[in-house]
């Protein structure tokens, strides 16, 4: 007898699940807070939920340290009956945040059960992170408290999508047709929304429902805001023992012309809303130096503009195999038809112009200006932490010898009064900070934020013209930007290598391809040339000249061409990788010139978008005529931009390199 399946819930229905295969994306909604009782009612509310997430953030590294030192028991009884006993679960941190939130008194004015109870799962997240080692065997670091000045995102719990008008905490209530029928006249004129947006008001009255009475009358309920059919607005209704109103916040779409599709898509099917997360942002002009957003979480995939994805098909058809190598300064792409013989081959290097460089000088003269002005204000705020410097010791002595007053000095010059172990005598975080520091700090993470948020643009932008020109097939060497951060610092951070690859990457998954990584200890494309020879070059060595075959280029070029000839055991680990060098010199012979003009120079224009993000960062040199920090030639350990051992970097020895069996030469 074949058993029934039975489901969860009492009404014995199936799980809900995500459609699109839990495909989700996100759509950014400022929030017009112009009210002084709404901002002080959400400063009370992030400064609630940051006393909560501290105090589980405490509870959680408490329970860590004892999981760690409990190593007997461990080994005696298991992890998991130790974690267990411990409380040191998803579920064991959600009771610990009801436990604070039951004990306080002013918390429940603010704050509901469902805000602390994925709260604490927020933080378990980072903890597992800790507890658990992913793929490769690595671990977070020891969970820690953070800072109130990060705090900047409250987690919203996500609606019943199989019971009806079930949302907990943050709701977005309206529609689209709404909320253009009040701003728009109904679409007849352009979106036109006021600085100061009113809020929308609860519906009141009564509603029919679609039952009927014993009388047969229609049975009528109270309005909600689930009735409320008119402008966006996030409504939030507050802890349980808050006798204040709901808390109402305007929602203001984008309103320029190229919005609009996007904003339908988002939109236009509120039967595709998931959740809603709060997040503040820093800015120093707004009222109270913050500016609040609410992020929604739609279940679907994203908007893509009709242009986008006519050049995603395209490049799906284009059957092409391409190479790339990221460089600290520069980012090199190589591309070759799949049918060796048909078309020609196309180089790509993306560099930046001297207008960038210099609008990038700018900025970080900016940076600089803004550092100095915060060490400034901190110094004439705590006078008494630092001492005089040289020069103000020096006149405070030779008025002190010709018999003057001494001159008070505001902003003392020299080091911080510290211990004879070099720790300040007082640490920074209690150091009493102006309104004006508090200011310019602002001005300074606003600042970072917007060239944060610039990189990434200018890094899609970058990626898409790639894959237009080369397809969505593409491979390079797996190396460890961490490392590269450790040879030239914050100079990398101007040309985001790693970005760039990163948005190749999920350009090529947009594109049906794929960005596969090979491992550089098993191949060393920069070691290599295309017809099979060991060229070997140190890294200040930025020309590719090979005596066996003549071939001469860029090195960048050359190790991206040869990237498009890396074949994989499996695609999935890249210390499978090995070079094909029967085909790369198969290449050689079949386009000759036309491969020597490609890897001479870029046969494509330059994808640089009209703002540049970053400079041309080089190696600092200790002297000329002497080698860079670091050598890429035959080593018995892994060179600085490798993967470490122990990944996939490879065992040690000699690097195959290329086909063991293949003999050219």
């Amino acid at each position: 007898m074949e058993t029934q399946r039975r489901f969860r819930g009492k009404g014995e229905a199936p799980k809900w699940t995500k459609p699109d295969e839990g495909t989700v994306s996100v759509m950014v909604l400022p929030l017009a807070v112009t009210d002084p009782g709404d901002l002080a009612r959400l400063d009370r509310l992030f400064s609630a939920m940051w006393s909560i997430k501290r105090a589980v953030q405490r509870d959680a590294r408490a329970k860590v340290d004892a999981y760690w030192t409990a190593r007997c028991e461990r080994g005696r009884s298991g992890p998991k009956a130790v974690r267990q006993r411990l409380g040191l679960s998803r579920e064991g941190l959600e009771r610990c945040a009801y436990r604070h939130l039951e004990g306080s008194v002013h918390l429940k004015h603010h704050v509901s059960k469902a805000l602390a109870m994925h709260m604490a799962d927020a933080v378990w997240n980072g903890v597992s992170r800790h507890l658990f080692p992913d793929a490769a065997g690595h671990r977070s670091g020891r969970p820690k408290t953070g800072r109130r000045y990060d705090f900047t995102r409250i987690p919203g719990r996500a609606r019943s999508h199989t019971t009806v008008n079930k949302w907990e905490t943050f709701r977005l209530v309206g529609s689209l047709a709404g909320h253009l029928a009040a701003y728009a006249d109904g679409g007849t004129y352009a979106l036109m929304q006021p600085r100061r947006m009113p809020k929308p008001i609860a519906p009141d009255g009564k509603v029919p429902t679609d039952k009927l009475t014993a009388a047969g009358t229609p049975r009528m309920r109270k309005a909600t805001w689930w009735d409320h059919t008119g402008p966006l607005a996030v409504v939030f209704a507050g802890g349980p023992d808050s006798r204040r109103a709901d808390l109402v916040l305007p929602v203001r779409i984008p309103q320029q012309p190229g919005q609009r599709e996007r904003v339908r898509h988002f939109l236009s099917d509120s039967g595709r809303w998931h959740k809603v997360d709060l997040v503040r942002r820093r800015k120093a002009s707004a009222p109270g130096g913050w500016v609040y957003e609410a992020h929604l979480m739609v279940l679907g995939p994203g908007y893509s503009a009709p242009a986008v994805r006519t050049m995603r098909d395209q490049a799906a058809a284009l059957n092409r195999i391409g190479g790339v190598d990221g460089n600290v300064s520069n980012l090199s792409v190589v591309s070759f038809p799949a049918l060796l013989g048909s078309g020609t081959p196309i180089s790509t290097e993306v560099t930046l112009s001297d207008t960038e460089r210099l609008r990038l000088e700018k900025e970080a003269g900016k940076r600089r200006g803004r550092a100095r002005a915060l060490e400034r204000s901190r110094r004439s705020t705590n006078p008494a932490q630092y001492a005089l410097s040289k020069k103000q010791a020096v006149r405070a002595a030779r008025r002190s010898e010709n018999g003057l007053k001494p001159k008070t000095v505001h902003v003392p010059g020299g080091a911080r009064a510290a211990r004879a172990n070099s720790v300040p005598k007082q640490a920074y975080r209690h150091d009493r900070l102006s309104n004006g520091y508090r200011g310019t700090r602002a001005r300074q993470a606003e600042a970072a934020a917007s060239a944060a948020e610039h990189r990434r643009f200018r890094a899609r932008t970058v990626a898409r013209e790639i894959i237009a020109t080369h397809g969505p097939v593409l491979v390079v060497e797996d190396c460890d930007i961490r490392t590269w951060y450790r040879l030239w610092g914050k100079r990398l951070s101007q040309t985001t290598p790693g970005m760039l690859i990163a948005a190749l990457e999920a350009e090529c998954k947009a594109a049906d391809g794929r960005l596969v990584r090979a491992s550089t200890w098993s191949t060393a494309l920069s070691q290599h040339c295309l017809c099979g020879e060991r060229v070997r070059k140190t890294l200040r060595d930025r020309e590719h000249k090979c005596l066996a075959c003549g071939l001469a280029g860029k090195r960048d070029l050359v190790s991206a061409a040869l990237a498009a000839f890396v074949r994989f055991t499996d695609v999935d680990d890249p210390k499978s990788a090995h070079l094909d060098t029967a085909l790369s010199r198969h290449a050689q012979i079949t386009y000759a010139e036309a491969l020597k003009e490609a890897l001479r120079e870029s046969t494509t224009p330059i994808p640089n978008t009209p703002r540049g993000t970053g400079r041309v960062a080089v190696p600092r040199q200790h002297r000329p005529g002497t080698s860079a920090p670091r050598t890429a030639g035959q080593r018995d350990r892994t060179t600085p931009d490798e993967t470490p051992q122990g990944a996939h970097a490879g065992p040690f020895g000699p690097r195959p390199g290329r086909n063991p069996q293949l003999t050219l030469w």
